[in-house]
């Protein structure tokens, strides 16, 4: 009540001033409490004093319960299955159950739709009429939840540890080596359109948000997301960024059937083209946006980028023909190969192996572990109009040796060859036929 009547008396107070004129009301008024508290039971530590500020403001001010999971930075995802069943996974050791974090399942879905008000996204909202919410964190990481259309609600929060980091951190964390990064880089400057594909939580959008911060800081560039991750528009090195993010609607429907409210990737792709850019990045490709960023990969300068969920590199290019023909606008297959054989330079594919419930032969746990394992060239059209392909790097396998991550097959068209030479790239570096990884990758369970 007391914040309430604070910022209430000055409308005009912005959301950082209104934190901190809460927080002050906040230690006065446990402050209080406490002495009250000393005078008939011990009296709490100093500590125990200011975790209890800490948590008063998590509740009403941040994510509750939640707060000390985002505030850790080896967290990588929550798993929620109602108010006490948490799951948290992390980027360095096995999973484990978490406490409770709502008293009860109403109570979870009022901190979901308390945290969408926080983050100033209040169009947002879990409701029965809108049982599906999907929604961006302050700190980067994409909350999804659901509720009366599952047994009990389920929230799923996948952190973004990564925000911030270049091809050079990607080497240290072993996602790449140096001659990939050089590689890369070189795409990116020569304008190849590139694709980065793999399975969900891979990294497909740390590697795309480290390639993007290599685009020249004089370049105009578009991102197109559902929920922003990326953030290359608040990134201080990075190039100029004209960010688009979807809207969900407001789940009710009109005499046409459509959604209020809603604008999808593919709404806003008409108007992003019309902002005169160098590039356009989309996030993530799920749905018939996969249509006008073909063509605006086709028609561009090129140097555009997204990110697709595909099994395998090669298998990305049925799963973008899907898309195509599920687009509704009656495209055909052979229409849909040719317009991806055209339009796409290189698919970069980029693996996970979980062995963090593994124990090693020095009693040791497994890890996780995140690589680059192939780069693929789109060459044209091949055999029964698929579009045609070849292994830039991929594993290599010699007798007893083996390597898992990508390394040069010294494989690529002399066209594109020549223009990442343009772009500063030696070609020496495509001679090392084991890259520049060291020792070959050690893992439990042999790859």
């Amino acid at each position: 009540m007391r914040i309430g009547q604070a910022t209430a008396a000055d409308s005009g107070m912005s959301d950082q001033d209104r934190r901190q004129r809460g927080q002050a009301i906040i230690n006065h008024t446990v402050s209080e409490w406490a002495i009250k508290y000393a005078a008939t039971a011990k009296p709490l530590t100093a500590a125990q004093e200011s975790q209890l500020m800490r948590a008063v403001f998590d509740e009403l001010f941040r994510a509750g319960r939640l707060q000390p999971l985002l505030d850790d930075p080896n967290v990588e995802n929550i798993i929620i299955n109602g108010c006490d069943t948490v799951r948290v996974d992390y980027a360095d050791r096995p999973s484990k159950q978490w406490e409770p974090i709502a008293r009860s399942d109403k109570e979870l879905v009022g901190l979901i739709n308390h945290i969408s008000r926080m983050q100033g996204q209040g169009e947002r909202a879990l409701t029965p009429a809108r049982p599906n919410m999907n929604m961006r964190l302050a700190d980067g990481s994409r909350l999804a939840a659901s509720a009366w259309v599952t047994p009990r609600p389920q929230v799923v929060i996948r952190r973004h540890r990564t925000r911030g980091l270049g091809l050079e951190d990607l080497i240290g964390m072993g996602t790449i080596d140096s001659t990939l990064a050089a590689f890369l880089r070189a795409a990116v400057r020569a304008r190849m359109n590139i694709v980065v594909v793999g399975s969900q939580g891979v990294g497909k959008t740390s590697l795309l948000r480290a390639m993007a911060r290599e685009i020249p800081a004089t370049e105009r560039v578009g991102t197109l997301e559902s929920e922003y991750e990326l953030h290359l528009h608040e990134d201080p090195h990075g190039p100029e960024v004209v960010a688009y993010e979807g809207r969900e609607s407001n789940g009710e429907r009109g005499p046409d059937g459509k959604l209020h409210g809603e604008i999808t990737l593919s709404d806003l792709f008409p108007q992003l083209l019309r902002m005169s850019l160098r590039r356009v990045i989309v996030g993530e490709v799920r749905s018939k946006e996969v249509v006008p960023m073909l063509h605006s990969m086709n028609e561009g300068e090129g140097g555009s980028m997204c990110t697709l969920h595909a099994r395998s590199p090669q298998l990305s290019i049925e799963r973008l023909a899907t898309l195509c023909l599920e687009a509704g606008i009656g495209m055909t297959e052979a229409l849909a190969y040719r317009l991806i054989a055209q339009a796409i330079d290189l698919v970069v594919y980029i693996r996970l192996v979980d062995e963090t419930e593994l124990v090693g032969p020095d009693g040791l746990p497994g890890r996780k572990h995140r690589f680059v394992s192939h780069v693929m060239e789109i060459t044209g059209i091949g055999e029964g109009g698929r579009p045609s392909h070849q292994m830039v790097f991929a594993p290599r396998e010699e007798g007893r040796v083996r390597e898992a991550r990508a390394v040069p097959h010294n494989n690529i068209s002399p066209t594109r060859l020549s223009a990442l030479e343009r772009a500063g790239l030696d070609r020496r570096h495509l001679l090392h036929p084991w890259g520049t990884w060291g020792d070959s990758l050690q893992t439990v369970v042999p790859l």
